[in-house]
Formats: structure tokens, sequence, C-alpha cells
């Protein structure tokens, strides 16, 4: 078996290279990815997305399971399930039918625990919740017996049986494996291997009362479903000790688990725990939220899958947790866009213009470039009307030197147009602008002129005629701190860190007509302002637009400076 991959090399695939040069696992490339359906995916998520199911298709014959852990079910909902699957798919990624969850081994991983107590490593234990952790003992201190360890063989087969068949009430007996209550590496004290829970099950409903814990039930997962490469975030590193003792014990297929750092992005809070609690809380809209880092809320955002591919490949494979800057997220982002969305004109907060001497009642039709990075996109028709829309930023009554845009006096290009100059300033009772008079050259069509005169100021503009409403939603970083988990005083939290600023709403807008037909997987560069696109709940003649990313480009003016 042999690669040929685009993605860069790390320490993972230096492993998987070694393992096929010696012929381990028969020359075989199995890895999975195995999401708790306990919340939705995140950024974080799609790094190991993209490495799990990127080395199966990098290698000749490899394979990726979806494995759900569904081994809690006080958490755990179909809602989750039917996100997760939509998000991998949206990422571009397949797993054949490897549909799998832990709920398909409970039967398998009670006949294990049973074959445990039976060679006398697994014991009931009558302790609660609290007194198991107060005698496991310390980094520097034995953990102490409990009571109930010394029971035999027999009466532990009986309670464990009972315990499945609902005699006991939750937390009353838990099952424990029996290992050393001094080991220095504390997950091997005494384990717990299975809780009493009297909950239904998404998927097996209340066929069982007790559940196996997640680090019992995941290396056997990973034993029974024959996956060679078994890729942990760094936190599993010391759990792996345990996931081999089990199976040691058990005599059973043993994956190989290598460890890497999870990612952690500026500005954005990973916990799940923590991002329900921004849904629970109403403090965002939803999971999707465009604020949010959750696949869900970048694909509404207007995020492709491909620059969140590209990033993933960009930050690399680590050993030792960082933070990466998400203004490289960003640029990879912008880097797409700009060669795959097509550019149209918006004006977002407008300022009426009447061309003069321009005939009342006329429309031209002026050409238009969809994409001069692609020339495949094509063009479109622009209608020009007397009346228009720009942006009220683009005029300055008193302009400042250097200022190249539109003033008394002035002349200016209108983009895929014509030459404007202002003659004529109209305000409100309040001294407001409401209205620009300007006469127009109409030998410049085309925005250029044959007698080489300079014009430096090119504006958008839209036909106020044709123009479409709608509204525009501005979003800016859902933190306003690099590390929202840092807080100055005590008692505060990460919520303290929120951006009032993250959300803006313009309900005043005008797009040119082109945008009636967008949909929803569209992207587009609204020209001077950023990429766009159309939100779900665009309804009809309701447009309603989201500001995937400004044009600035923070990650590139740092790579410049190095």
């Amino acid at each position: 078996m042999s690669t040929e991959s685009n993605s860069p090399s790390n320490f993972i695939r230096d492993i998987i290279d070694e393992d096929l040069t010696t012929g381990k696992y028969q020359g075989r490339v199995h890895t999975r990815f195995p999401p708790e359906p306990n919340g939705y995916l995140h950024i974080g998520h799609a790094k190991s997305i993209c490495l799990n199911f990127g080395i199966a298709e990098d290698y000749e014959g490899g394979l990726c399971n979806l494995r759900f852990d569904d081994t809690n079910p006080s958490k755990e909902e179909s809602e989750y399930v039917e996100s997760i699957i939509e998000d991998i798919r949206w990422l571009g990624y397949d797993w054949g039918d490897r549909l799998l969850f832990a709920s398909d081994y409970f039967e398998r991983m009670y006949d294990y625990a049973v074959q445990l107590i039976r060679q006398g490593q697994a014991y009931v234990d009558d302790q609660t919740a609290d007194e198991i952790r107060q005698t496991r003992g310390t980094l520097t201190a034995p953990g102490q017996d409990s009571p109930w360890r010394s029971r035999s063989v027999d009466e532990n087969l009986d309670l464990f049986e009972r315990m499945q068949q609902g005699e006991f009430a939750d937390g009353s007996k838990v099952l424990r494996a029996k290992i050393d209550m001094a080991a220095p590496n504390l997950n091997l004290r005494d384990p717990v291997m299975y809780r009493i829970l009297n909950v239904s099950h998404h998927r097996t409903g209340d066929s069982w009362c007790i559940y196996p814990m997640y680090d019992w039930a995941h290396g056997l997962e990973d034993s029974i479903e024959g996956i060679t490469h078994s890729i942990c975030t760094l936190e599993f590193e010391d759990h792996r000790p345990l996931y081999n003792w089990y199976l040691e014990q058990l005599g059973a297929y043993q994956p190989q688990q290598i460890e890497f750092a999870r990612l952690n992005l500026s500005y954005t809070v990973m916990s799940k725990r923590k991002l329900l609690r921004l849904v629970q809380e109403g403090r965002v809209s939803g999971w999707d939220d465009p604020r949010m880092p959750t696949l869900s809320g970048m694909r509404r955002r207007g995020y492709t899958p491909g620059a969140i591919r590209t990033f993933a490949d960009r930050i690399g494979v680590a050993k030792r947790d960082g933070v990466v800057d998400i203004a490289l997220l960003d640029h990879c982002l912008r880097e797409e866009l700009n060669k795959t969305a097509n550019r149209v004109m918006a004006v977002l907060d407008p300022v009426k213009v009447v061309i003069t001497n321009f005939p009342e009642g006329q429309t031209e039709m002026l050409e238009a470039d969809n994409n001069p990075e692609d020339e495949s996109a094509g063009k479109r028709e622009v209608p020009f009307t007397r009346e228009l829309y720009i942006e009220r930023g683009d005029f300055r009554e008193d302009p400042p030197k250097k200022y190249f845009r539109l003033a008394p006096g002035k002349e200016v290009r209108l983009k895929h147009a014509y030459y404007v100059t202002c003659d004529e300033v109209i305000k409100d009772e309040s001294g407001q602008v409401i209205e620009l008079h300007c006469t127009y050259d109409p030998a410049t069509r085309g925005g250029w002129s044959d007698d080489g005169r300079k014009v430096r100021g090119t504006l958008h503009w839209v036909s106020a005629t044709h123009a479409l409403s709608a509204e525009v939603r501005l979003f800016e970083y859902l933190f306003n701190r690099e590390n929202p988990e840092a807080v100055s005083e005590d008692g505060k939290e990460f919520t303290q860190n929120i951006n009032p600023g993250s959300y803006q709403v313009l309900s005043n807008c005008w797009l040119e007509p082109h945008l009636a037909t967008a949909k929803l997987d569209d992207r587009f560069q609204f020209l001077r302002q950023g990429y766009f696109c159309l939100d779900k709940e665009s309804q009809g003649e309701r447009l309603i637009f989201n500001r995937t990313v400004s044009l600035r480009d923070s990650w590139a003016k740092i790579e410049k400076q190095k």
C-alpha cells in the first residue's frame, strides 16, 4: 500500500508509513472519527475529521468509520446525530456503509465485562460517586481499596446481572475494574466501567439501564471495528495504558493509539459545554448562529468546505498544544472566495445620486465581469439609470487632502459605468445630505476616457430604479479578547468577554438585481465591502445576506512582515 498525497507530512503519517513498511496490520490503514452526539461539531472537530478521513483518502484501500460514542443517553439526542452527519458530508467526506454506533456493541461490551468479572478483574462497588472520588488518592498519595473490592466472583456476577435487570437505583452501584489503587497513573486506580442510568437511549430505548463509561467503551469499539490507528487528542494520552490494559486482559485485538494536539483558536471558545451555555442562555440565536465556531454556524455564515480543509492542512498536526491565530482561518477563506465568488455591487448605507444630464425614464445596460479571477464565470448586465445609490461614506462635502472619492466639483469613476462629477448637494432641514446632483460624461462608458485624464476614485453603485431591497447582517468575532477564558476579576467568567458589537443589522440596503436569483450555497463579493452569502431566513422578496468575512486580510500583512 502506498500514498500519493498533497497533504503535508506529519508525525502521524510517518508512523503509518513505517507500519506499512514493516507489514504491521497486514498493510491496512483504518481510522475512525468518533464524536459524542451531545452537541454540534465545531472547527476543532473539523481538524480531526480532516485528519482521519484525509488519511483514509490518501492511502490506497484506506477506510475511515464514522462512529458515534453514544454511551451517555442523559446528554445525547438524535438531533445531534443528524447534524454531525450533515456537517461531515458538507466537508466532503464519505464513510460508505460504516455508519456505526457504540450502542451497536452494548451486548458485546456487557459480555466482555462479565469476562473480566469471571477473571477476578472487575467488581461491583456500592460506594457513592463522592466516596469513590475521595478514596482515589492523589498524584502523590495512593488510593484506598473499596470495602467491596474483595467480593467473590459469583456475588459480582449476580449483582452485575441484577444491575442490568433494573433492580437498583441510579448511583447505588457501579462496576469497577480491579487494577491497582496505588498506580502512578490515576486512570488505573480501579476505574468505573458501568454505572446505572435509568434513562431512555436515543437508539436502544429502554433496553438497558446500565451504560458503559467512555474509557471502557472507547478502546473496545476500536478493537471490534479493527481500527489500525486510533488517532486521539492529547488529553487521552494518560488513558492509553487503561485502554491497553482492558484489551490485554480480554485477549482482544489492539489498535495503535496516537495522540495529537487539539485545535485552540484565538477569540474562540471550543468547549461544547460552554457553547451549549451560550445557546441555552440566549447569548446566541442557536447552534447555527453565524458567530458560533460550529460547522453549522460557519456554513450559515458562508464558510466553504474547501477553506476549512485548507486551514486544517496549513495548521498541521503537532504533539504540543498551542493557539492558532484566527486570522489564518480568515485568510484561507478569503483566498478561496477571491477565486470563486462572483463580484456584485451592493450599497449598505445609501445616499441618492441624480444624474441630471441622463434622460429620465431611460435604462442603459452595462457589461460587468462576474469574476476577474475566473474568465469562465462570464459577464452580466447591470442597469444604469438617472437615479442611483452610492455609499454615504463615499461622499464628503469638505474632503481632506488625498480624498479621492466624490466631493463637490470632484470627478469619480462609477464601476463599469461612467465618470461623474458632483455639482450640487441637497440637504434636509437637519443638514443631513439626502441627495447629490451629478453630471456624467457619456464619452467614458465602461469607466475609461480617450483623453487620458486620470480619475483615481472608483465607486460602486446600484440603480435606484432596479435595485433590490435587502437586510444585511454584519458579524465580528463573538469574543473581544484573544483568550475568551481570561477574566480580569475573580467571580467573572468567559461570558464577560462577549463582544457587544459582534452582530449588526443594516435594514436599508440596496443590491443590484442580479442577486434576485441568489441561492443559499452561493457566495458573492460585494465590491469594496467583503464576502457575503444569502441567509436561510430569506423568503421570497425578503432578502437577507450575511457578511462572511471582510476584505481586510490581517494574516497576509503578518506574512509580509516575517
